[in-house]
């Protein structure tokens, strides 16, 4: 199991539309989510600065990349694109957070 901590950026004055949206989640997405190795997954947002964590099985790697390869994902990020600013760095890789420290 891996933990991941990643950064999103939300767009400016798109901040509700964006909590609105994920009180609507999808049981799909959820559903493909949790198939793909994703577990304990959780956003908070600060202003526009969404930090994201999850344990990934067997690793954030293959668990995002089984979930990237959905249908209902692909559905998920085109709705997304106009409240999400930026989600990903210049290769296309989640902007990581360093772990320094945690608390089992």
């Amino acid at each position: 199991m891996q933990r991941i901590c990643f950064l999103m950026e939300v767009v400016a004055g798109r901040e509700a539309e964006y909590q609105r949206r994920h009180d609507e989640i999808w049981p799909e997405l959820t559903a493909a989510l949790s198939e793909a190795g994703v577990r304990n997954y959780s956003l908070f947002r600060r202003g526009t600065q969404v930090i994201a964590y999850a344990e990934c099985h067997p690793d954030a790697a293959t668990a995002f990349g089984n979930v990237g390869a959905t249908e209902v994902n692909a559905r998920w990020q085109e709705w997304f694109k106009d409240v999400l600013a930026v989600t990903t760095g210049p290769g296309g890789e989640f902007i990581e957070a360093d772990e320094v420290w945690h608390l089992d």
